[in-house]
């Protein structure tokens, strides 16, 4: 599994996939709406994110006059093992509090 640099638009799309659901699934508008980021940020990461195999992106099958063919963007077993062990060493980064943090002032 390749590497992943993880910036601060990196885990905003990772946040965005973590929340998303089969009955909610992230594509690539929803993801930069939701991660507050330009499509010109977000596609290359989910690109990155396929290609080292964090990520599986699935052709929306339905025809929807009016408007381009989605692509659905899943975080692999990989990918969440990956997600989930970088928000283990690096919580802050992902807006969360440390368990040894909390009640310090």
């Amino acid at each position: 599994m390749a590497s992943i640099r993880l910036t601060r638009p990196t885990l905003e799309v990772l946040q965005v996939l973590l929340s998303s659901t089969s009955d909610s699934p992230a594509w690539g508008l929803k993801i930069c709406e939701e991660a507050a980021l330009g499509s010109g940020t977000v596609y290359p990461i989910l690109e990155r994110l396929t290609d080292a195999g964090w990520v599986t992106r699935t052709a929306e099958t339905a025809e929807h006059p009016g408007r381009p063919k989605r692509y659905y963007y899943e975080l692999t077993a990989a990918g969440l093992r990956a997600t989930h062990a970088a928000r283990q060493r690096r919580p802050r980064l992902f807006g969360l509090v440390p368990t040894h943090d909390r009640g310090q002032a």
